[in-house]
């Protein structure tokens, strides 16, 4: 299975911040992700998702930053995911969005969100990041 995903970013005082959200359910810190959308380029369809669940917007690079690989687990069954990463450049922080209530979102430097985040391959792609 494939996913999309948005690593939001911003540069504060020239220092690069990348931004997480929790989960729904675990409240574990993530990026924000989700499956791809018809009639949409995966990198807007990433885009799309960072709007719904961080509630920001900006300038989306068409080329993947990354991929990684977690197993999404059902009721009854554990899916093996494909998650491609799509670099997001902050440029607008919303007071409101979709799911303001469900997440909370914090800015983090690319180590320390490396350091809260639970797929290894996600952690990479973080450590390599520099904007």
């Amino acid at each position: 299975m494939q996913q999309v995903a948005a690593l939001c970013w911003r540069k504060r005082k020239g220092v690069v911040e990348v931004l997480l959200v929790t989960s729904r359910e675990t409240r574990r810190w993530v990026i924000p992700k989700g499956w791809p959308m018809e009639g949409l380029a995966d990198y807007n369809a990433a885009r799309r998702e960072a709007f719904e669940e961080a509630g920001v917007e900006g300038h989306m690079r068409r080329e993947p930053v990354g991929q990684f690989f977690y197993e999404k687990r059902g009721k009854k069954e554990v899916l093996p995911v494909t998650v491609t990463v799509y670099a997001l450049e902050v440029v607008k922080k919303l007071k409101s969005w979709p799911e303001v209530k469900e997440r909370e979102r914090s800015w983090f430097s690319p180590h320390d969100a490396m350091l809260r985040v639970a797929e290894p391959g996600l952690k990479e792609i973080l450590r390599r990041f520099r904007g």
